[in-house]
């Protein structure tokens, strides 16, 4: 449909005013708010991602991409509704220490709350001390970490081995992600999950929830 066709133009061009108009427009076009999300949203976002992993586009454009897809977020979000009775688990998510980016964190959140799992959100920057105390007060069976720059990757680690320490470790599944981070790199970590988008981390949580329940 054309509607969502300027939604991932829009989104891909980082114009935050026009993607909030053509949300709007879709919405009153009936369009269904997953569907703008699946098809436009994620779609755009996840274009930008793979462009920045070839080195086709750089932080600036990622950062016009992402402000333009929190814009449209808040048009879209209070039309995304839980679903209560597909699936529950506790999930624990934050973008690590020394990292401002949150958008693909954000996305994950709004994914999982859809399918009914109760999502803590630590937010931004957050430092391996903040994930320890607010896992020993929330008891997450899932603990996601997610990052954007390549600076800042060896924090995923440094959260792993800290769960590790704290006796944590073995009761959470670990998940990370973001634009830098591979399943190669994920698995050398020592994680138990790679998402490669916001639709895969829920997908994949529910199976490995199943399984070990």
């Amino acid at each position: 449909m054309e509607i969502i066709n300027d939604i991932i133009l829009s989104l891909k061009k980082g114009d935050a005013g026009r993607i909030m108009k053509d949300i709007e427009t879709a919405l009153e076009l009936g369009i269904e708010p997953e569907k703008i999300l699946k098809y436009g949203l994620l779609t755009a976002i996840n274009i930008v991602g793979d462009k920045y992993k070839k080195n086709e586009i750089f932080v600036p454009e990622v950062l016009l991409a992402t402000r333009a897809m929190n814009a449209g977020m808040k048009v879209l979000e209070p039309y995304l509704l839980a679903d209560k009775s597909k699936h529950t688990g506790r999930v624990l998510i934050g973008t690590i220490k020394g990292d401002l980016h949150d958008i693909g964190k954000n996305l994950v959140k709004v994914t999982l709350e859809r399918e009914g799992f109760e999502v803590k959100d630590l937010g931004k920057d957050v430092s391996v001390e903040e994930f320890i105390r607010a896992s020993m007060d929330f008891k997450p069976h899932v603990i996601g970490i997610s990052t954007l720059l390549t600076s800042t990757m060896v924090g995923l680690k440094d959260v792993i081995v800290a769960l590790d320490r704290a006796g944590i470790r073995r009761k959470v599944l670990v998940m990370v992600g973001g634009v830098p981070i591979t399943e190669r790199f994920a698995m050398g970590i020592g994680a138990d999950i790679y998402a490669y988008d916001a639709g895969e981390a829920a997908s994949v949580l529910k199976k490995k929830l199943d399984r070990a329940g």
